[in-house]
């Protein structure tokens, strides 16, 4: 470090600057910096978008566990046997709808979401994102305790729990300027872990819920009303806006000129989408194909858990060998465990197919972590060929690698639409889901084989990122 680097951050105090919490300047790729100032503002503002997102990504995935109560037993001409709780009587492709509809919607909402944060601050949207909470938890304990609701209101009521799937993308682009270029991989990782384990909590948290004060089914949206609000408290109080993600478009435009956008947004369908498609789809399958719905309900959980745990470690590992190594390693991993999940199904083993699922998870966690390392990666890549080193062009490429972020974590999110639509076709036409289960083997192994072809081969211009 050179002497005026040593000064530059010295003189650097970061703090609040008039009204709105407002760091004017952020260098966290000062060493001096970080080690003295930097990394302790970063991680409270980390450990505070964790929460929210934490709270986001458990309403965006409430609808997986409430639909298992909701299904209606139907005998073999489709005549109704026995309605579901408080009165409901979904069908399986009912209950497919319902969940793609909320994956597909969060999915769409990441986009203007990744703008939010530079409009209005990480800190400022943070608190707006976490009130907007409000309307899917309250809409779905309304709408549960109406059962001659038409199901195109309850489709409609589903679709508003898209706010909380919309709040990864803020978060992510928000903290992404806060660490240097060294710690992204963990630190996204830890954020992103953060708010997917929202998904296992709530899976298993909402059973439990539903059981407590007469409420029933209305409870799984009400408890997570409280939490909303502190979330958006805590954020008000702690969290801070960056200067530096200022309110310009352009760089996130500028991203989409790239390529390695637009094939880091279909690999990031293959674990992304595969880990929200799957964490949506894990506790109907077992009610559906095993007819097991006491299993759903208190086991249903366990792979969103896992695959949320595994998330940040396949950050740490694409840190020290790579994103692209880990990312091949894990598509290749979860096409083996696919196809053991195809022979669950056909052998008609829970056992097989659980333990299948459960390594399904782990490999979409750490395939999340490395795709999501290799993003800032690759931009740091084009930048550095481009021959350009000022301050202004490496600000241009963080921001366009923000931007890249939020663009690619929309695209990939649309997996969680597209699974359980694919399962619910599979599951209609063939009465199985080995179908499904068969595509998504042979779509693991084409990505596979992309990772290798423009990042991994000798001679390929992004190669080791």
């Amino acid at each position: 470090m050179t002497i005026s680097d040593k000064a530059e951050a010295l003189d650097i105090e970061p703090g609040v600057i008039g009204k709105g919490r407002w760091i004017e300047r952020w260098i966290p790729e000062n060493e001096l910096f970080w080690e003295a100032r930097g990394k302790q503002i970063a991680f409270r503002n980390l450990a505070f978008s964790i929460v929210a997102e934490h709270i986001g990504f458990s309403v965006w995935l409430l609808w997986s566990i409430v639909v298992v109560k909701m299904y209606g037993t139907f005998d073999s001409s489709g005549a109704l046997v026995a309605a579901g709780a408080n009165g409901w009587a979904l069908t399986a492709g009912q209950g497919f709808t319902l969940l793609a509809v909320a994956s597909g919607v969060g999915a769409f909402l990441r986009i203007p979401y990744t703008f939010a944060v530079p409009v209005f601050g990480g800190r400022n949207w943070t608190v707006i994102s976490a009130m907007l909470l409000l309307v899917p938890t309250l809409g779905l304990a309304w709408a549960v305790s109406h059962p001659e609701l038409p199901f195109t209101t309850l489709v409609l009521v589903a679709a508003t729990a898209g706010f909380g799937g919309g709040n990864f993308a803020s978060s992510m682009a928000n903290i992404s300027f806060f660490y240097p270029e060294r710690r992204k991989g963990w630190a996204l990782g830890l954020n992103a872990a953060g708010g997917n384990i929202g998904v296992a909590v709530a899976q298993k948290l909402v059973p439990l819920a539903i059981g407590l004060g007469g409420l029933g089914l209305a409870n799984a949206g009400l408890v997570y009303v409280p939490l909303a609000v502190a979330a958006a408290v805590l954020a008000f109080l702690f969290m801070d806006n960056l200067r530096e993600a200022k309110a310009d478009p352009k760089p996130t435009a500028a991203s989409l000129k790239h390529g390695h956008t637009y094939l880091m947004a279909f690999l990031y369908i293959g674990t992304f989408g595969s880990f929200i498609g799957y964490s949506a789809a894990f506790p109907t399958l077992l009610k559906v194909v095993f007819e097991r719905p006491d299993i759903a309900l208190s086991w249903g959980f366990l792979g969103a858990f896992i695959g949320s745990l595994s998330r940040p470690y396949g950050g740490r590992l694409a840190d020290r060998i790579g994103g692209s190594v880990v990312t091949v390693l894990s598509f290749v991993a979860m096409a083996v465990a696919g196809y053991t999940a195809v022979l669950g199904v056909q052998h008609h083993s829970l056992l097989v197919f659980f333990v299948s699922f459960m390594a399904l998870f782990a490999f979409t966690g750490i395939g999340n972590g490395s795709t999501y390392r290799m993003i800032p990666s690759i931009f740091t890549r084009i930048h550095a060929d481009q021959g350009e080193d000022s301050d202004e062009s490496r600000l241009d490429f963080k921001r366009r690698a923000a931007g890249a972020v939020g663009i690619i974590s929309a695209v990939g999110a649309f997996g969680g639409f597209a699974i359980p639509f694919v399962y619910k076709w599979a599951n209609e036409t063939y009465g199985t889901i080995v179908p499904a289960l068969q595509i998504y083997v042979a779509v693991f192994l084409a990505m596979a084989a992309l990772t290798v072809v423009f990042y991994l081969r000798p001679g390929a211009r992004m190669r080791n990122v």
